[in-house]
């Protein structure tokens, strides 16, 4: 029973919070949770404009994100991407369409197609509710966050504001809301992925569930969190462009220790495949693992006399 008084906050004995059996729901399992905001981040060129097309995809009619993650029950979207012309989003999503061989003309995807919003400020904020609470979307996709508003992305407590209406978005209409955002030009190396996003620290914060994606060499790597599940392994993906007329991103691998195979074993394995020198970014971008932990790897390695370290890396030594 709900209690409420004149001029006092509304609570609910515990007792009576309403149990689910499985409170873990997912909007694409397990990439993004069912009624989650966050941010799809990354740096320029790293295909995260195609990740969260795919994702609208997915929702819209329940087919698996890039033929991998499911999607346990559909439901309409609505889009908005700042960077991209009409057609050019109407080009991606058909080709993913074919891919999938579905009707392209039977997706429930709704794309706003209104010049830039301001949603810093009151009027857009209004509208962009309203069109949603007439679409009833289950993913808000908004792309990307910094052509989205005016508000200095360093200054914490504009930040927050800004956060707030999209987490009173999500509470309202129970819905998931995924922004793609950008990485620092010059992010620091070794630090978390969501920490190298640019702005406020908030943005990360803010999350519920996060995706980044990463390129070294020709790698692309997809990582994600989640603040109420275990983090999946990393996946690598690829953008498929063998048919022009079907171009689609797709995991090519999963970035999981083998059991029984020690860091050490890996690195060791890895550098003499390259038969060369490797940098530790490199190392560490291919092996998916925290800067720290394999920097305790290295040295280790290199005091047993097993690799070591030249100007331009690390080799095996002979």
């Amino acid at each position: 029973m709900t209690l409420v008084h004149p001029e006092s906050l509304p609570v609910v004995r515990i007792g009576e919070i309403v149990h689910e059996e499985n409170t873990r729901r997912w909007l694409i399992d397990p990439l993004w949770g069912a009624s989650s905001v966050g941010v799809i981040g990354g740096a320029p060129k790293c295909s995260k404009t195609w990740l969260a097309l795919d994702m609208a995809l997915s929702v819209a009619t329940g087919t698996a994100c890039m033929d991998k993650f499911a999607v346990p029950e559909a439901g309409p979207v609505l889009v908005y991407l700042a960077e991209d012309s009409l057609l050019v989003v109407r080009e991606r999503v058909e080709g993913m369409a074919r891919h999938r061989g579905l009707d392209f003309g039977a997706i429930p995807m709704h794309v706003i197609t209104t010049p830039v919003p301001r949603l810093d400020r009151g009027p857009h904020r209004a509208q962009l509710l309203q069109t949603a609470r007439r679409i009833r979307p289950r993913l808000l996709l908004l792309d990307p966050l910094v052509r989205l508003h005016g508000i200095d992305e360093n200054n914490a407590g504009e930040v927050a504001g800004l956060l707030a209406y999209f987490r009173s978005l999500q509470r309202d209409l129970d819905l998931s809301v995924a922004l793609v955002h950008h990485a620092r030009k010059n992010g620091t190396r070794g630090v978390a992925a969501g920490q190298g996003l640019r702005g406020s620290s908030d943005i990360h914060a803010f999350g519920d569930s996060n995706l980044y994606l990463k390129r070294a060499s020709e790698q692309l790597t997809l990582t994600m969190e989640h603040r109420a599940a275990a983090a999946p392994a990393p996946v690598t993906l690829e953008l498929i462009t063998t048919d022009p007329e079907t171009t689609h991103l797709a995991v090519t691998a999963e970035l999981r220790d083998e059991p029984g195979r020690s860091l050490q074993e890996r690195v060791l394995e890895l550098l003499t495949q390259a038969d060369g020198v490797l940098t530790r970014m490199r190392i560490r971008d291919t092996l998916a693992v925290k800067n720290e932990r394999l920097g305790v790897v290295l040295e280790a390695l290199e005091q047993a006399g097993r690799i070591r370290r030249t100007a331009t890396g690390w080799q095996r030594a002979t």
